[in-house]
């Protein structure tokens, strides 16, 4: 059976990871301008003689910010004040000399709107072990800030990876770290990064904040790393299960499988029940096609009948589209019939020497929306054996899942070990999580 419909349109997997996109640039926040009172050492005299003019400057600068002046008015101040600096600089002899030669460096180079000269300025001051020790981390994040907005990103690497492995407050540093890393081709190096702030920030107790799954995704997405892409999506939906991250999670598990119409049908399934279906038509359109074509009306009738009724009412689908109308004329005539054999064939499932008439009923049964017989006939199928074990384990789950025997369904999902299926056992696992965790409600199923 064909569809009408375009498959290779826009997705919500698309939309997601737009969303992901890093806008962060250098941070408005700036090391403090004057020395820690905690300084130990002296100046050279050599600084001395050579700071005269940069520490008069810096002077006519601070009084002007006190009194107001305009930026304009400020940055007039400063015509000389880059060379003044670099001869500063150049005549460094002591821990000192080098903590008070950073500190103007940064504060000019607010000024100027200069970002390297603000990273110098920094990192001269974290070379002078004049920083103290509560603020060294906070420091460390203004250097691999401006080192970012300078693309020095070998230096963000380096200055920012004890800033995300101590859990700083600022949540860019983590997806700054990340990119850093991107930006040099090292992308599972910054997937593992980001591994470690998510880490950090859940042994402190806090929140994940969703902008890192999503940074994740679009790193394992952009770079066609499919295990990560798969494993970033179940985690960010296990930490948002949005109906979008659900969608995008799902076609991330497809685009990076080789799915059967048998995958795609417990896929479509999943989406069903996480409210994945629940999102914009230009979205869904190919996945309530993908369903119906993959639960096919001559197999199950009443499901492909539930899904296309479901796709009508919600201005997904239309009745009369050619595609739509064939599967719901093909499954009304077919219910009346396949309902009347069900007693005859349960007879038989459970009387075959083997699992395989039972795994059939128990689908059957699933279809139908009959969860405690189809979990039933799934047990009796693998019990008997000579079937896909995978296959009925895993449907075991979802019919344990409409039972809400959510934990038991956890257990089932974590039983499939085929290739192509584990992924997805893994995104329904992660839907029996969130349906464990306290006040949980199930999505509608429009």
């Amino acid at each position: 059976m064909r569809s009408s419909f375009g498959l290779i349109g826009k997705t919500a997997m698309a939309l997601a990871l737009s969303a992901g996109m890093l806008t962060v640039g250098a941070t408005s926040a700036v090391a403090k301008e004057k020395a820690p009172k905690e300084q130990k050492g002296s100046y050279s005299k050599e600084f001395v003689a050579a700071a005269t003019p940069i520490q008069k400057t810096v002077g006519a600068l601070d009084a002007a910010k006190k009194s107001g002046a305009t930026p304009e008015a400020q940055k007039a101040l400063l015509g000389n004040a880059t060379a003044e600096l670099a001869a500063a600089e150049a005549a460094i002899q002591t821990p000192l000399d080098r903590m008070a030669a950073g500190g103007w460096a940064v504060s000019i180079g607010g000024v100027l709107n200069d970002t390297k000269m603000r990273q110098r300025g920094v990192k001269n001051m974290l070379d002078s072990g004049q920083v103290p020790a509560a603020n060294l981390t906070e420091y460390q994040f203004y250097l691999g800030n401006f080192a970012y907005a300078n693309k020095d990103y070998a230096t963000v690497v380096s200055a920012l990876t004890p800033v995300v492995q101590a859990n700083f407050k600022d949540d860019t540093a983590a997806e700054l770290l990340a990119d850093g890393y991107s930006q040099q081709g090292q992308h599972a190096q910054a997937l593992e990064a980001l591994k470690a702030a998510v880490a950090a920030r859940k042994a402190a107790g806090g929140a994940v904040p969703n902008s890192w799954y999503k940074r994740a995704n679009v790193i394992a997405y952009t770079n066609k790393l499919g295990p990560q892409a798969i494993e970033w999506s179940t985690l960010m939906v296990e930490n948002e299960p949005s109906a979008l991250n659900w969608l995008g999670a799902g076609q991330l598990v497809r685009e990076f499988g080789s799915f059967t119409n048998q995958e795609s049908l417990d896929l479509g399934r999943l989406l069903l029940r996480t409210g994945g279906l629940n999102n914009e038509k230009k979205f869904v359109e190919r996945e309530y096609v993908e369903y119906i074509e993959a639960a096919d009306p001559r197999r199950l009738p009443g499901e492909v009948l539930k899904v296309a009724n479901m796709g009508v009412a919600a201005g997904v689908l239309s009745a009369s589209d050619q595609f739509v109308a064939d599967a719901i004329s093909q499954a009304k005539g077919r219910i009346g019939p396949d309902k009347a054999s069900l007693p005859a064939l349960d007879r038989e499932a459970r009387a075959g020497k083997d699992g395989k008439s039972a795994l059939a009923m128990a689908d059957a049964y699933l279809s139908y929306d009959d969860a405690a017989k189809a979990e039933e006939m799934y047990a009796m199928a693998i019990a008997k054996g000579g079937i896909d074990k995978d296959r009925a384990v895993m449907r075991m789950g979802i019919a344990q899942i409409d039972q809400k025997k959510f934990a038991e369904a956890k257990a089932s999902f974590g039983q499939v070990t085929n290739a192509t299926r584990a992924p997805l056992a893994r995104l329904w696992s992660a839907y029996a999580s969130t349906q464990l965790q306290p006040n949980a409600a199930a999505p509608e199923q429009s």
